[in-house]
């Protein structure tokens, strides 16, 4: 695993408040080629009345796909949800491919959006037949199209469901289907789940996005990553990315990151306010510690880097430079950030706050990609396009459609920030 760091500014101030941010950047190993640790996927789908005809078909196909590409050794398990949950095909080896893929043909539409009994329900499957083979952890993929409407409605009482389930080493991945579900509750499924959130509005972007799905989990090069990082009492932390994240003790914050695939990169932005560091010269304010389980061997590994700046009196600051690299990184987060107050705006109907905070998305942008590298300035010129789109878009009054879109955009671009 690759890990390193960058810092905007490596020069503070003394005794007075100044502020460093640090880019973390890793990459993956390559995942396994040859004896491929085994897997366990669980889908979770929503059969309610409203994913009748061409979304549940959709779906259908896309799950015998998942099927086929499977290995026979592979767990998997299919429930489904509408009023109450029922298990469709039970969780296990795919020991015999045509017979779960005729239980998954025979899934038909029914009533009402429960979505907790499903995912509850699928939990159990999941945790049952992973045991049974000795597969550590797995993966719980929610398709849904709707509102839920019984069952476990909260957004923060589903979130510790999914949180729970990632501290047992089970991703939760969520796909929103159509232009009727609930952007703000799956996207908080999937960020607590330490999983995808996607959208997907027909058939077949359903089916693409459940094989993407799949593809990572096949591809699965280290497990439960963890960054924590310890610091100094003068210095107060805060994190760009919307991961979870929480206080071990005074000065030591947990970072989860989930499964990274083969050759995977990811970027993390950290906030370091540093204010009244007392001695001159070079000090260490923070330590990072990054854990993770490599999938191959399923050998856990710990890697630490030491955050070092050089402490000098105030006016020798007047002249630093920050990193242009790292200067990028944070316009680009701070772009993200009004990404996301958009889709919020968008979701509620709020149509001009909507417009205003896209607009601000764009300005961060453009002035992220004037100092990004040829590389990535290509993918904020693409991003920059998409916002154009959508703001015509809008225009038209397609607020439900824009919001679901800005919200897929952000946690790909925000929380995992580098998975292109």
């Amino acid at each position: 695993m690759k890990f390193s760091t960058a810092l905007d500014v490596d020069v503070v101030a003394h005794e007075s408040a100044d502020e460093v941010s640090v880019l973390i950047e890793l990459e993956a190993p390559d995942a396994p080629v040859v004896d491929r640790p085994r897997s366990a996927l669980q889908i979770v789908l929503d059969r309610s009345g409203s994913m009748n005809g061409a979304p549940l078909d959709g779906a259908k196909k896309a799950l015998a796909d998942v099927i086929a590409r499977l290995d026979p050794q592979d767990v998997f398990g299919v429930v489904t949800f509408d009023d109450q949950a029922e298990v469709a095909v039970p969780a296990g080896p795919l020991s015999d491919k045509q017979q779960a893929t005729q239980l998954v043909d025979a899934i038909f539409a029914g009533g009402m959006t429960d979505l907790s009994s499903g995912y509850l329900r699928g939990l159990q499957e999941l945790r049952r037949a992973a045991k049974a083979s000795k597969i550590r952890g797995g993966t719980v993929l929610v398709v849904s199209d709707g509102h839920v409407n019984s069952g476990i409605c909260e957004v923060d009482e589903f979130a510790s469901l999914t949180s729970k389930a990632a501290s047992d080493g089970i991703v939760t991945s969520t796909l929103g289907y159509g232009a009727g579900y609930d952007e703000t509750l799956l996207s908080a499924i999937a960020r607590s789940g330490n999983g995808n959130h996607v959208f997907a509005e027909n058939p077949d972007a359903a089916g693409s996005a459940i094989s993407g799905e799949v593809e990572g989990l096949l591809s699965k090069a280290v497990q439960a990553v963890t960054l924590t990082v310890r610091f100094v009492p003068e210095v107060q932390l805060s994190l760009y990315n919307d991961l979870p994240a929480h206080q071990v003790a005074d000065g030591e914050v947990s970072i989860e990151l989930g499964d990274l695939y083969g050759s995977e990169k990811r970027k993390l932005l950290l906030k370091l306010a540093v204010d009244g560091v007392s001695g001159l010269g070079v000090a260490q304010i923070a330590e990072l510690e990054l854990r993770y389980v490599e999938s191959a061997t399923l050998t856990e590994h710990t890697v630490t880097l030491p955050v070092t700046v050089n402490v000098v009196p105030g006016d020798e600051t007047a002249g630093r430079v920050p990193n242009p690299t790292v200067q990028s990184e944070k316009l680009y987060q701070e772009g993200q950030a009004a990404k996301l107050r958009a889709s919020e705006a968008y979701e509620r109907g709020d149509l001009d706050a909507g417009s205003a905070f896209l607009d601000a998305s764009r300005q961060s942008l453009i002035s992220s990609a004037l100092l990004a590298s040829a590389p990535e300035r290509s993918a904020i010129d693409d991003e920059l396009q998409m916002i154009e789109e959508l703001g015509s878009v809008a225009a038209t009054g397609s607020a439900g459609y824009v919001s679901k879109r800005t919200r897929d955009s952000y946690h790909l671009s925000n929380r995992k920030r580098g998975r292109r």
